[in-house]
């Protein structure tokens, strides 16, 4: 159920990045875009968890945990620009998302198989072929404006982006596994299932962005910068709490290629808008490398010849 979830995030947040491509057309920036969908982003997860849910109960450490969460979202999102203001979009991103691959070597690194963490063979050669793919997709040729600039820029997004991953995994275990020595850190129980964990999340990062969006364009938003956003919100809201649900239950199976799957669906979907309203010309070798690679890490192939 986990995978199931994360492919129907990746395409929430695809429609998301339409918003975004729209946003813009219609004049706006990315800066007052992402200002706009991060705060509202943080009304819908106040009403997918505590308002939906009907408990509000407060946990001061779990909230500060989750503002921690916020901080490294936040970073994504600023290197990310930068690196896109300095080289090749499609690159950029696509190195962006090659970072979902590397979770799980952390995971297993930092937690083992005791908590559900496993890496194999056929992960790692799916999880190659996942890169490959990506890469191959999101190259387009363009020269580097800033080549040192972008390096860094790529490089800061790529880690801080794995470091976001591994958080929300980090988070799961203290779900899954209450009061488990190992962990890092030490929650009480009854504060693990805090509805304010994601609003929290939202919350911090949509400060750091409208700190930077009046910082550096000192206006307000125009009418499409509000109107994208806020339906770029609701999708964002709905595939960041998907996202989280499907962390929470995942099987150990799933977990190593949860992310990748994540990512690969994302591709799809911004694909397949980009090709249907854009005419946009499509890698579709590349995205079936991709797929290829996610079956490969995917299927418990010791199981199926067994």
């Amino acid at each position: 159920m986990g995978i199931q979830l994360m492919v129907i995030a990746a395409l929430l947040i695809a429609i998301s990045n339409l918003c975004l491509r729209r946003s813009i057309d219609a004049g706006g920036t990315s800066k007052a875009y992402l200002m706009m969908q991060l705060v509202l982003s943080f009304v819908v997860m106040v009403l997918l968890n505590p308002v939906r849910t009907g408990d509000y109960s407060w946990s001061t450490p779990m909230a500060l945990f989750g503002l921690a969460g916020g901080v490294l979202l936040a970073a994504v999102m600023t290197f990310l620009g930068k690196a896109l203001e300095n080289g090749p979009p499609g690159l950029s991103v696509a190195i962006l998302n090659c970072s979902s691959v590397m979770p799980i070597l952390m995971l297993v690194i930092l937690f083992g198989s005791q908590y559900g963490f496993s890496y194999t063979l056929w992960n790692a050669v799916g999880s190659i072929l996942v890169i490959l793919g990506i890469c191959w997709a999101g190259w387009d040729g363009g020269q580097l404006e800033s080549r040192k600039k972008w390096l860094v820029f790529v490089a800061l997004a790529f880690f801080a982006h794995v470091a976001y991953l591994v958080f929300l995994n980090w988070r799961a275990l203290f779900l899954n596994f209450p009061g488990q020595e190992g962990l890092g850190l030490s929650f009480e129980p009854e504060t693990l299932n805090t509805q304010w964990f994601m609003p929290m999340v939202f919350l911090s990062a949509a400060a750091i962005q409208t700190y930077i969006f009046f910082s550096k364009e000192k206006r307000m938003p125009n009418r499409s910068e509000a109107i994208y956003g806020l339906f770029g919100s609701i999708a964002n809201g709905l595939g960041a709490f998907l996202m989280i649900k499907g962390t929470e239950i995942a099987t150990p199976i799933e977990t190593a290629m949860l992310f990748p799957i994540f990512s690969v669906s994302l591709i799809l979907g911004c694909n397949i808008w980009g090709r249907l309203l854009y005419s946009e010309a499509v890698n579709w070798k590349a995205n079936a490398l991709c797929i290829g690679g996610i079956l490969i890490g995917t299927v418990e192939w010791k199981a199926l010849f067994s």
